[in-house]
């Protein structure tokens, strides 16, 4: 499902590292890489592998299906982009491919009593306007 959210900041480009990220999501596709040397899985986006330091990389796609690790429920928020959002939950999310990633947990009625560690999550991708990115959030699975 995609929906539309208010714009919030955005990446600049060039960036190097990531990119290749940002550009997957225009198409709806939540990358993360992996190292052609020892096969450790790697996110956030970067030039070499964290474990081993080979610079050799692959992108890979994400199906989105995964569990909250934790998350906290922002009531308020003075930023413009976020100022009419009420509360919302930004989580850590853990995908079934073995990386963790921060996000807001959406389409919950009451994220204060809807949402549980554990629970498991399914993507949901929120526009930032024609031809630009796209946000990967999660909802409910």
């Amino acid at each position: 499902m995609t929906q539309n959210s208010p714009l919030r900041p955005q990446p600049r480009f060039p960036e190097p590292d990531t990119e290749p990220f940002w550009e997957a999501t225009k198409n709806r596709e939540l990358k993360y890489q992996t190292c052609n040397s020892c096969s450790e899985v790697i996110f956030y986006p970067r030039a070499h592998c964290p474990s081993c330091g080979s610079l050799e990389t692959s992108w890979n796609t994400s199906k989105g299906d995964g569990a909250v690790y934790t998350y906290s429920v922002i009531l308020q928020s003075r930023h413009p982009a976020f100022k009419d959002l009420g509360p919302y939950a930004l989580a850590y999310v853990d995908l079934d491919e073995g990386f963790r990633i921060m996000s807001n947990i959406v389409n919950v009625a009451d994220p204060v009593n809807d949402i549980s560690c554990g629970m498991r999550v399914k993507l949901n991708w929120h526009d930032q306007g024609e031809g630009e990115i796209a946000l990967p959030m999660f909802e409910p699975a």
